[in-house]
């Protein structure tokens, strides 16, 4: 981590389920590298990895979800854009 990373409290459910769609994208990934180990045809390993991608995708998108809805808005209420500013930087990285 980053020495001036900052944290976020989550629920225990929402921490969850994150947690547990990480827990299937690394199962793809593991997945992905059996099928290299044993010489897996290309296109099925594009297949999986194309799977993988969408998850992370998906993951990505529920995570930035959650931070407008929490993060940005509690800035905005507290007068503040700081956020605000942070999450178009990010978003400009998420759609390249």
């Amino acid at each position: 981590m980053a020495e001036n990373c900052k944290k976020k409290y989550r629920e225990a459910a929402e921490a969850t389920d994150l947690v547990h769609r990480l827990n299937r994208i690394e199962g793809q990934i593991r997945g992905i590298r059996s099928m290299v180990e044993s010489d897996a045809y290309c296109v099925d390993i594009l297949t999986q990895v194309s799977a993988a991608s969408a998850a992370l995708t998906a993951f990505s998108r529920e995570l930035l979800n959650s931070h407008v809805r929490t993060c940005v808005v509690q800035d905005i209420r507290e007068g503040s854009e700081e956020k605000v500013e942070e999450f178009l930087e990010v978003i400009q990285k998420f759609i390249k």
